[in-house]
């Protein structure tokens, strides 16, 4: 198991460390827009962009190649990983409507990581404790599937208030 935490400076950017290391960031273009890039320690960098009938679907691109997808479904958000040329589903739930906290299953319904939010906003910052399991600790590509899920809860979050709002 793991510990990171995901805090925005702004609310444009968030960085993610575990143990006081950074490990990478998410930065959106602008206040709560679906394009977003992700930029890890080791200098690779990621892009976020919503495809499909009014956007519905957001792929992470590595350059041209989509690594991951992920779309709103009725149980969640229900997520696809293209790594090393291997497709695996997954889907992230918030327990509760209005809960703080989100959980991600792989597709045999095993947890494999949950994320809660402090719900103490801080000059509108937000900051996320992410809880993982061994399971996920293996995944070779962790570290870009956590700031790829953070945007899958901002995306959510944003979503979910403005159909509770209208």
């Amino acid at each position: 198991m793991a510990n990171y935490i995901a805090k925005s400076t702004n609310s444009l950017s968030f960085y993610l460390t575990s143990d006081d290391e950074k490990i990478g960031e998410l930065i959106y273009e602008k206040w709560y827009a679906s394009n977003a890039e992700i930029k890890t320690s080791n200098g690779a960098n990621f892009h976020l962009k919503p495809k499909g009938i009014w956007n519905s679907k957001i792929e992470l691109k590595d350059g041209e190649k989509t690594i991951l997808e992920f779309k709103l479904g009725w149980n969640g958000i229900l997520i696809k990983t293209f790594f090393q040329d291997s497709e695996k589903s997954y889907s992230l739930r918030s327990k509760g409507f209005s809960s703080n906290k989100f959980i991600l299953t792989d597709s045999e319904k095993k947890e494999l990581l949950v994320a809660e939010m402090d719900t103490k906003l801080d000059n509108l910052n937000y900051k996320y404790s992410i809880r993982t399991t061994d399971e996920f600790e293996s995944f070779r590509n962790k570290d870009i599937s956590i700031l790829a899920l953070l945007h899958c809860i901002n995306y959510y979050i944003y979503i979910t208030t403005i159909v509770s709002v209208k």
